[in-house]
């Protein structure tokens, strides 16, 4: 696979720029070298669902023979491929590993890519994700219940896979048989791509969002698909730079109007890189929300063990 490919350099990207002018301004706030230059934890398995090198997914297991509890992990860098790859998630994938919890941390080709935006970053995207399915007997990995996470862009693509089953028929995105997601841990996500594009946006910039959906908003953005039906959780830190915080609860209130289930936690002292920085207080967060839904899901179904084919 091609080096990870995000920049220490100030200024590589909009995005690492802004992260970088905007942090430096506070010393309680991480930067992205604070945790990209750490050594790299490695994963277990490698897994090809196409054949462009981002077409992958990698595999961290825990000890044991299992079955694992799994997490499907998405990362983010503004859907471009020369801002991140999965390996951002590397340290947040070991430390759910180590609590005895399987990562499926997916790839995909940014807008940046040939075969990239509309609709092959989200095609890619869905294919990675159901992919699990496929080979989810060979590692012994649980996916009843299966909870989603993703950090940034990757919030966004994580509520979007919850939200396949509800694509309008006519949807180019439309694909396979949806693996089914039980519910959804956004860290520090832009869920609706309708506000996302609105001036003056994100530390993404606007233009992005353009060529991820070439300006189709009624099966790329997350609310258009409402009600998902599974729960949510936003993370967010109120010193976000990047994310503005007022995008959670704009996103919010529409879904649980729909009928969704959709808790926002903003966490104090917080910018953008704490979310997936494993000794934080934001990750401590997403760890116990993450950890709720898998038991609670487990609870459910050991009551009523019809639970799972009646979703």
């Amino acid at each position: 696979m091609p080096p990870f490919a995000y920049s220490l350099a100030l200024g590589a990207t909009l995005a690492l720029a802004a992260c970088s002018m905007s942090q430096t301004s506070s010393h309680s706030l991480m930067e992205w070298p604070d945790l990209l230059e750490r050594p790299q934890p490695k994963e277990d398995a490698t897994i090809h669902y196409g054949d462009d090198p981002y077409q992958v997914v990698d595999l961290w297991l825990p000890e044991g023979k299992g079955p694992h509890p799994t997490v499907l992990m998405v990362h983010g860098g503004c859907w471009t491929t020369e801002v991140a790859d999965r390996t951002i998630m590397n340290w947040i994938a070991d430390d759910l590993r180590k609590r005895g919890i399987a990562v499926w941390n997916i790839d995909y080709r940014g807008v940046d890519r040939p075969g990239g935006g509309y609709p092959g970053t989200f095609l890619d995207a869905a294919a990675a994700a159901d992919a699990l399915a496929a080979n989810a007997s060979r590692y012994n990995l649980d996916t009843s219940p299966l909870v989603a996470t993703g950090h940034s862009a990757g919030g966004h693509l994580a509520l979007w896979l919850a939200g396949r089953p509800r694509l309008p028929e006519d949807s180019p995105l439309r694909n396979g048989s949806p693996i089914k997601i039980d519910a959804v841990v956004s860290l520090g996500g832009l869920p609706d791509l309708v506000e996302a594009a609105r001036p003056p946006g994100s530390g993404c910039g606007t233009e992005v969002v353009e060529q991820l959906t070439g300006g189709r908003f009624e099966d790329t953005s997350v609310p258009n698909l409402a009600p998902l039906g599974v729960d949510q959780v936003l993370i967010n830190g109120l010193k976000d730079r990047i994310i503005p915080t007022a995008y959670a609860e704009g996103y919010a209130a529409p879904m649980r109007a729909a009928g969704d289930d959709v808790k926002v936690r903003m966490i104090d002292d917080t910018g953008h890189v704490e979310l997936v920085a494993p000794e934080t207080q934001a990750w401590a967060v997403a760890v116990e929300e993450i950890e709720k839904a898998l038991l609670h899901r487990h609870s459910r179904e050991s009551r009523d063990p019809g639970t799972r084919g009646s979703d």
